[in-house]
């Protein structure tokens, strides 16, 4: 078979990704005549891209960092767990995505955002011209919590000075929280998720933007449209 690229298959692609992104809507940002990935690179985006920062980057800071806090038993999660997952991208990114918590794909793998809601993170980034490699990716908590319960407060207390040092070496330009518990942990708030998103904030002198989990995203598709406004603002405030 010639190399000559499958046209049908392209656009069928296209407006998977659209869907996964936006819902049923179409949102054209680009031309449609634009390559886009095979439907292997859909399905699995994160598996065979995605290195993490610690391996990739064996020396500097933040691999001392990795290296002195990876087999952490400060709370019982360090028993349970099946990998540390200390975060992955670009150790001197401008721009850092913060969740709650590994979930099954991600104490397996140890990478953070690797399952479906990962999937659709990388494509995310995307819709705004930015890959995996250019940020930086972690988790308000290290290790998975059994049978992904929400951390408990003294796991936070445990891990959040881990998040803390990272942010510190790596000095982004922007935070982002992705879901409710993050963006609560973080900003030491109870305040709805909805409500959060309106402002900017600060974390430590660092500018942080709420958005939404894309695990939640997946769950309700009409979130997307807000989503894509956090998006929008992120991009704007990179390009700043």
């Amino acid at each position: 078979m010639s190399d000559k690229v499958d046209i049908y298959q392209e656009v069928e692609n296209y407006f998977r990704k659209q869907q996964l992104l936006y819902g049923n809507e179409i949102i054209i940002n680009r031309p449609l005549v634009q390559k886009v990935e095979s439907q292997a690179d859909v399905s699995q985006p994160v598996a065979g891209q995605q290195v993490k920062a610690v391996k990739k980057n064996k020396s500097g800071p933040l691999y001392d960092f990795y290296y002195n806090i990876n087999t952490c038993k400060k709370c019982s999660l360090g028993d349970t767990r099946t990998h540390f997952v200390f975060g992955a991208g670009n150790p001197k990114a401008d721009l850092m995505f913060i969740g709650e918590a590994p979930g099954k794909d991600e104490d397996l793998q140890g990478i953070p955002f690797v399952g479906r809601a990962g999937q659709l993170l990388t494509l995310m980034l995307k819709s705004i011209q930015l890959d995996r490699q250019d940020v930086f990716i972690a988790n308000v908590l290290k290790c998975r919590p059994p049978n992904n319960r929400d951390p408990l407060q003294e796991e936070i207390d445990k891990c959040e000075p881990y998040l803390m040092k990272q942010i510190e070496i790596i000095n982004p330009r922007l935070i982002v929280t992705l879901g409710r518990f993050a963006s609560a942990s973080l900003l030491r708030t109870k305040l709805a998720l909805g409500k959060l998103r309106e402002d900017m904030h600060d974390y430590n002198g660092v500018p942080l933007v709420v958005s939404y989990h894309p695990a939640a995203l997946l769950r309700n598709p009409q979130l997307k449209k807000s989503a894509w406004e956090d998006l929008k603002k992120i991009r704007t405030f990179l390009k700043d």
